[in-house]
């Protein structure tokens, strides 16, 4: 393995596991992630080999799988070794997306959605990890309001970083044909909820405001972190809202972006927003 290049591991039959290019390994063709999109992960920022709020990613990692019936998916001693190895493999000692994937696994001897009966035998869950090369990007995106896709707010689902992205990528497609780098998804009560893969901070006269979880938003670990510092507040956020601000951005664990438009209606540049990540990721 060459330096500063993508690299995986997955929980193979073999001890330990195998360590390769993400294009050279694979899942079994029965694995209900790969065929149902029946898993979930997450992506922390990784910074010269030290993982960034692994504790509260951790978290979230465990409380979805428990809220969607899986079994619980590796701690923070586990993650820890493996990250450490991918880092001496990879060479990449700087800036680093860690991806952890938690799958079903195969569902038992069940075909289709069908679950395993108590009593019956139970499929193996599977573990597996990528790290990649990662440059926050801080480049102004103009968005769309989708009129396509909606998050459910009443769904188990919208509470989880699932494999389910398939809303989110129509989404995109909708962006990109209007000419737009991302889409702003409403709720089923239509209110907005966020961007297809970062939460929405929206700048008031006098503090940031952020969809509340009853949007349907996804309950981000950064958008958590910035209530619990009181970066910002949760309020309900209509499309007006946001053409009235004194300017928003797309927040996630590996990034911050400014919004500069939205369906081509001009926004101004939110001010402050390095020193938010800043103070949300402080140095030491």
């Amino acid at each position: 393995m060459s330096a500063d290049r993508p690299i995986a591991w997955i929980d193979a039959p073999e001890p330990g596991g195998a360590w390769g290019e993400p294009d050279r390994l694979s899942l079994p063709l029965s694995d209900r992630g790969l065929l149902l999109a029946d898993g979930l992960f997450e992506t922390v920022l990784v910074e010269r080999g030290r993982p960034r709020l692994l504790t509260e990613h951790l978290e979230r990692w465990r409380a979805s799988a428990a809220l969607l019936g899986m079994a619980p998916p590796p701690g923070a001693d586990r993650v820890m070794a493996l990250l450490a190895e991918a880092v001496a493999r990879s060479g990449l000692t700087g800036t680093a997306a860690l991806r952890l994937n938690w799958s079903r696994g195969d569902g038992g001897r069940q075909r289709g959605l069908a679950l395993p009966a108590p009593g019956e035998p139970q499929g193996q869950p599977r573990f597996w990890l990528q790290l990649s090369p990662w440059q926050r990007l801080t480049t102004p995106v103009a968005v769309i309001v989708s009129r396509l896709e909606r998050r459910n707010a009443a769904s188990l689902v919208s509470r989880c970083k699932t494999f389910a992205y398939a809303g989110a990528i129509q989404a995109l497609r909708e962006a990109r044909d209007a000419g737009a780098q991302d889409a702003l998804l409403l709720g089923t009560g239509g209110d907005l909820s966020g961007g297809s893969s970062a939460n929405l901070l929206v700048r008031g006269k006098e503090f940031w405001r952020t969809p509340p979880l009853a949007s349907g938003c996804l309950p981000g670990v950064m958008r958590g972190r910035g209530l619990a510092l009181g970066l910002w507040r949760e309020a309900p956020l209509g499309v007006d809202d946001l053409l009235a601000s004194e300017g928003a951005l797309l927040i996630n664990s590996l990034g911050l972006r400014p919004i500069r438009s939205c369906d081509a209606a001009d926004l101004p540049l939110a001010m402050g927003a390095d020193d938010l990540w800043k103070r949300l990721l402080p140095s030491s």
